[in-house]
């Protein structure tokens, strides 16, 4: 019995119909040099060999009663694995436009609750020879993938996918399926017990959290004056902009791939900064051109919602979400796209100790699941996010993928575009994913709210070329330049300074 976490549950919670939380993944393979294309039973039977590397694939959820607390993951004791796979055969228009198009209608459709919460859809047909060839002459194929947020983030989602597939051109024989028993549901009267435990231990978890925090606070504040930094960007803060409007159901995915090494030679061009500045670097010139097309001012600057892994730092569990989170001010108000990549190192920075001083589920954990879920309802159908400045503008994320090339049966996995959830106010998300010497910028978006995507994918080589240019003749750094972007505030500095002393005492007596 493995209950979910509530920032697990929290995906639920937000789950509606036009806003289906899942976490979804397009993987192209080329099957040239295959002897035989990979046909769909030979994929059925692949996949049912290796279900034991991903146990959720075979659980789902079982709700406590009366919704006391998160729902428990448990033994699906009716799986069928043919309830979660679907066969799509490309017809003569069997590009990748069309692959686009046809995942964008997929991952529009939720997950079905009373089942294990992923499914494939195995499209076969696909193009991804050179142009010269004759359409109906595709060998390859591609996998659709979705995955709820419940289960997974971003970064184990990457995780699971490498587990299932293979590091080597020769494909293994297929074994049959190991031998699996599922494990008896809990009866409520255990899971009520185990909701009775939680609120006992919720005192204390309160005590942790709120010592955590001061602590954190503290250690923060003092870096922050010593190297006269800004604090953190304060909640609802986030301009206004385009993409912070109420989602529809539509979706479209769309994707754009680069060499790494480009990126890695502006890290390197101009110096002290991350290949993940490099990164949010990109994104934010392309987001500028795009409101500079549409006739948006740039007045302040967007914010963007970075996840954060923290599975190195607490392996809890093999699965389920185990991130933080930091707000970024993108410094879109900057206009030399090369200086801005140093204020984007500069701010996240400045938010480091706060990024790492409480993991989002650590929250999540102190309000109990009805009222998470009351809340999460509330904020949607009251158009909440409507009424307030936005906290951010995009989320932006960012997860580093394999280097080698990865198979399925001897076929190449050549291309591979992820997606992540919609939310209300939040028509725009961005993954940026690496895999064999690329990069691919993913954008999952809601037409009815940013129109003219496609110009997204389109500004990715300009943004990249002015970015080169202007790193090639960027100036050395000097601490001169990079003032703060007057999001901290000196009365608040000089507060805390002054009760320094009283919170060391209030850790103290936490600890206690």
């Amino acid at each position: 019995m493995r209950q979910l976490s509530e920032l697990d549950a929290s995906f639920l919670y937000l789950e509606s119909d036009t806003a289906p939380m899942h976490i979804g993944g397009i993987y192209i393979f080329d099957g040239q040099e295959c002897r035989t294309p990979l046909s769909f039973s030979t994929f059925v039977a692949y996949l049912q060999s290796r279900l034991h590397v991903v146990p959720f694939f075979r659980e789902k959820l079982q709700q406590v009663p009366l919704r006391l607390g998160a729902p428990y993951w448990v033994d699906d004791a009716n799986f069928s694995i043919e309830r979660h796979l679907a066969y799509v055969k490309m017809g003569a228009r069997n590009d990748a436009d069309s692959l686009m198009a046809l995942a964008s209608r997929i991952l529009q459709e939720p997950l079905k609750r009373d089942r294990p919460l992923w499914h494939i859809t195995f499209v076969d047909g696909l193009n991804t020879s050179a142009e010269n060839r004759a359409p109906d002459e595709g060998q390859g194929f591609a996998l659709i993938v979705r995955l709820h947020h419940a289960a997974i983030d971003a970064f184990s989602g990457e995780e699971i996918m490498g587990k299932l597939l293979e590091y080597s051109p020769h494909p293994d024989p297929i074994k049959s399926p190991q031998p699996w028993r599922p494990r008896p549901a809990p009866t409520d009267e255990r899971a009520l017990l185990h909701v009775g435990a939680n609120l006992i231990r919720k005192p204390f978890r309160f005590a942790s959290l709120a010592s955590t925090a001061i602590e954190a606070t503290t250690r923060g504040v003092i870096q922050k004056q010593l190297r006269k930094l800004p604090l953190p960007l304060p909640l609802f803060s986030a301009p206004h902009s385009p993409f912070n409007r109420q989602i529809t159901a539509n979706r479209r995915v769309l994707g754009k791939s680069m060499p790494l090494s480009r990126l890695k030679a502006i890290k390197a061009s101009i110096g002290d900064v991350t290949l993940n500045d490099v990164v949010l670097g990109l994104c934010a010139e392309i987001l500028r051109r795009y409101l500079v097309e549409n006739n948006v001012e740039l007045q302040r600057s967007l914010v963007a919602m970075t996840p954060v892994s923290v599975r190195s730092k607490s392996l809890r569990r093999p699965t389920g979400n185990q991130m933080s989170a930091m707000l970024l001010d993108l410094a879109t108000n900057e206009t030399c796209p090369a200086t801005r990549i140093r204020r984007i190192h500069w701010n996240a920075v400045a938010s480091e100790p706060y990024q790492e001083a409480i993991a989002a589920d650590r929250l999540t954990e102190l309000v109990p699941s009805t009222m998470l879920a009351l809340s999460a309802r509330l904020y949607t159908e009251l158009q909440l996010a409507q009424r307030y400045q936005p906290v951010f503008n995009v989320p932006i994320t960012n997860v580093p993928g394999p280097q080698v090339p990865l198979y399925l049966q001897g076929a190449k996995l050549t291309h591979q575009y992820n997606t992540a959830p919609l939310f209300d106010s939040m028509g725009l998300v961005i993954v940026a994913v690496s895999y064999e010497g690329q990069l691919t910028l993913n954008f999952t978006l809601c037409p009815d709210v940013v129109p003219d995507g496609h110009r997204l994918i389109e500004l990715v080589e300009p943004s990249l070329d002015s970015i080169e240019a202007a790193a090639a003749k960027l100036p050395m750094e000097t601490s001169e330049q990079m003032e703060p972007n007057g999001h901290g505030s000196t009365l608040l500095d000089d507060a805390l300074s002054v009760m320094e002393g009283v919170i060391r005492k209030s850790v103290g007596r936490f600890k206690r």
